[in-house]
């Protein structure tokens, strides 16, 4: 596209919609009962300089008081009001954002009628409209409202506006303020009740394996309490004594004992790639990594740009920030066994002995035989994520 040209055909609205901010933050605007009585009140001016009648200059001074009470009004009510945001808590994709803000009255008179005018970014919402109707003398009232969102990222805003019409609502004052605004939305995190392709990376016999096997066939010693019965529980488990005693089945809760593997998860975001599947890269990334955090794992995270990360909260923010084309220079990928997540077919290739992969093609050209295979998974768009991943390999 031609940037001149298109620069060119948008330069009259641009300019149009500028003096227009710039009128409705220094002016108050009429609204349409404000144009009617401006209307009346110049006929009544009108009539009465052709008549020389006194009522008439009279009613037309009444109308002009009443419009010039509104302007002054309005405009001290937008001008002597304090906002302020509070810090917006983190949510996952899909989870409704919870946004406050507090408005206070600083002086020794009420205001009234008041709306707040909040412009979340576009993918968050339409901007948010919320009214209040009186505030006492330096009284703070707190307005709550939720986005939903449904696209991880992280958002950053500051436009919000003042609007009141007060007392009448014959003209109408706003005022811009910039009140910063930072909210955090993470990716979905599937929750994986198995995955192979974590459970045998490495080598075969790992020190986890072999930890789970000692506390899977252990029977004394470890027990850590007595609970009843749930669906899913081993039999082996089951508390025969404890069962007989309170009339329903009881099951022993055994300490965790873990190897301390570690395991590097890597998405390879320095290529090109189609958005839908990334987002779904992303989502496969933070289960793997939080599946791995769950079975004890000292798990950590990769990628080009941010290199070797670990803990939750960090791996999340940079989950919820990351976008496909960015790398540094002399990028090397760590040499321990990964957990590759890539649409490069060629970086299969040179992953490090005993690494799994995920691959993302851009088509789904795999026929579904070849979907599981000794090195890792191969996702197509008509597949389940969630399901892919609880897949298991054949070794």
């Amino acid at each position: 596209m031609n940037l001149n040209s298109s620069h060119k055909s948008f330069l009259p609205k641009d300019a149009f919609s500028g003096f227009s901010n710039w009128w409705q933050n220094h002016l108050p605007s009429p609204s349409y009962g404000g144009w009617v009585l401006l209307g009346i009140a110049l006929s009544f001016f009108g009539a009465a300089t052709n008549t020389m009648a006194g009522w008439l200059y009279v009613l037309s001074g009444t109308s002009l008081a009443l419009a010039g009470l509104n302007i002054f009004i309005s405009s001290q009510t937008v001008k002597k009001l304090k906002i302020k945001r509070l810090p917006i808590e983190p949510i996952s994709a899909g989870d409704e954002l919870l946004i406050e803000l507090t408005v206070t009255n600083p002086t020794k008179s009420g205001r009234n009628f008041v709306e707040i005018v909040d412009h979340l970014p576009f993918p968050l919402s339409k901007p948010v409209h919320s009214s209040i109707e009186s505030l006492a003398p330096e009284e703070t009232k707190k307005i709550t409202y939720y986005a939903n969102a449904q696209i991880r990222g992280i958002y950053h805003w500051h436009s919000l506006d003042i609007k009141s019409a007060a007392p009448i609502g014959l003209f109408y004052a706003r005022k811009r303020r910039n009140v910063e605004a930072r909210a955090i939305v993470y990716p979905q995190i599937l929750p994986l009740k198995q995955c192979p392709l974590i459970d045998h990376i490495g080598n075969e016999q790992t020190q986890q394996q072999q930890s789970e096997k000692l506390y899977q066939n252990a029977t004394e010693g470890v027990t850590k309490a007595i609970r009843q019965y749930r669906y899913g529980d081993p039999p082996r488990l089951i508390h025969w004594r404890s069962s007989a005693r309170f009339g329903e089945l009881q099951v022993r809760e055994l300490e965790t004992i873990t190897g301390g593997q570690e395991v590097i998860i890597c998405l390879d975001n320095s290529q090109s790639w189609n958005q839908e599947l990334f987002e779904k890269a992303v989502i496969a990334t933070a289960s793997l990594y939080f599946y791995c955090s769950r079975q004890q794992l000292d798990v950590k995270l990769w990628t080009p740009k941010t290199n070797t990360i670990k803990g939750n909260h960090v791996v999340l923010e940079a989950l919820a920030a990351i976008q496909p084309m960015e790398k540094k220079e002399d990028v090397q990928i760590p040499p321990e066994p990964l957990v590759w997540l890539s649409n490069n077919l060629s970086s299969l290739s040179s992953l490090p002995q005993g690494s799994r992969w995920i691959f993302f093609p851009e088509n789904d050209d795999i026929s579904g035989e070849q979907n599981i295979s000794t090195s890792g998974l191969s996702y197509q768009s008509n597949m389940n994520l969630e399901n892919l991943l609880q897949k298991t390999l054949r070794l």
